[in-house]
């Protein structure tokens, strides 16, 4: 049974696990809290660079008083060995008494065996304590580890009647110089969202319209930069874009083609973008799922959708999507603007469960997750 002091450690555990976003991945964001006596005697974040996980880190920094102790996770320790030695055996040699742990660990290669083998050496193990938070905060991961695929999460911006963009003007006004749907807040907003991804998705048609820079500019730490990656079938991206420009010092920007000339593809490389050729589609665009499988092999566990129409149409068609974000503005755009989604059709995954809804700035945050 836990007690409401269980409660308050567990929460803690979970937010030394958050200070490892945008620095554990592709390995799950953990922390671990040692207490002794109602009073937290060691504590640990997992930082992928670092490598020590964080029981290993908290146990230290408890030293003798883990003797006898509770120890707090948000995720099952590891029972195998990989870049480090097994968890399960540094909290088994440290003497502590009762683990706490938010959820099983997803990954096949532990699942329950990290609990079994603490529970063998008399420890006593109490799962499930704050469950819910401790799954969404490595949501990512999971997807991941499962099925190596990356979790895809569609972000948009859009108006009361369901618009993301106004119809382009007759005068030809520039996208640089026509105005934002959401607000200031709500774009900062984004910027935090950017930064819990991997990488980040779009099209072609979204990048040649909008002319954008598609960065993280949370300014906060990151291992590794936000992979920027876009699905150009016949290689008509501009070397001139602001996109690849960006690209030349940090090699962010991954390219994704079926055909384009060879004076293309190497004006490109030149100006910084990574490319790769894949499988066209059917019909428009590329084979998404392949193109999923590549992210996952490079380790992308998760990923932002940040599309037009067409793309996040196919995207939800196809089943690929897991998460909405939408920020919906006070604004109407009329019937000529473009929709959320094109394509229509009955959608393979609807929304489950409890949507959330939080006010930013003039705007509303709704997160959706899809069921599978």
């Amino acid at each position: 049974m836990y007690r409401l002091d269980d409660l308050d450690f567990m929460r803690e555990a979970l937010r030394l696990a958050e200070e490892g976003t945008g620095l554990a991945s592709p390995n799950p964001r953990v922390g671990a809290v040692v207490v002794r006596d109602g009073r937290i005697v060691g504590r640990g974040t997992h930082l992928y660079e670092r490598m020590t996980h964080a029981e290993a880190l908290a146990l230290a920094e408890a030293g003798e008083q883990a003797r006898g102790a509770t120890l707090y996770l948000n995720l099952e320790p590891c029972c195998h060995t990989g870049r480090t030695p097994p968890c399960t055996q540094a909290i088994i040699g440290a003497g502590i008494a009762r683990v706490v742990a938010g959820m099983r660990d997803p990954n096949p290669r532990v699942a329950g065996n990290g609990f079994k083998e603490l529970e063998a050496a008399g420890i006593q193990v109490e799962t499930g304590c704050l469950e819910r938070e401790a799954r969404r905060l490595n949501e990512a991961f999971a997807k991941w580890i499962r099925t190596g695929l990356p979790l895809v999460t569609l972000k948009a911006a859009m108006s009361l009647d369901g618009r993301i963009a106004a119809a382009a003007p007759a005068d030809g006004t520039a996208a640089s110089e026509r105005q934002w749907i959401s607000s200031l807040p709500a774009r900062e907003r984004v910027q935090v969202l950017r930064h819990q991804a991997d990488a980040l998705l779009t099209g072609i048609g979204t990048v040649a319209s909008d002319d954008p820079l598609l960065t993280d500019r949370s300014k906060r730490p990151r291992r590794r930069r936000l992979l920027r990656v876009v699905l150009d079938r016949d290689l008509r991206l501009a070397p001139n874009a602001r996109l690849v420009a960006s690209a030349r010092k940090h090699k962010d920007l991954l390219v994704l083609h079926a055909s384009g000339d060879a004076a293309k593809r190497a004006a490109l490389e030149h100006a910084g973008a990574r490319l790769e050729a894949m499988e066209p589609a059917a019909g428009e665009g590329l084979a998404l799922e392949p193109v999923l499988r590549r992210l996952g092999e490079m380790e992308i566990t998760s990923v932002q959708l940040e599309a037009g129409a067409r793309l996040n149409g196919a995207m939800l068609a196809g089943g690929w999507v897991d998460k909405l974000i939408l920020f919906v503005a006070p604004k109407l755009l009329g019937a000529e603007g473009l929709p959320l989604a094109a394509g229509g059709g009955e959608l393979p995954r609807l929304p489950e469960g409890a949507l959330t809804c939080e006010t930013v700035g003039p705007d509303v945050m709704i997160e959706a997750t899809l069921a599978e």
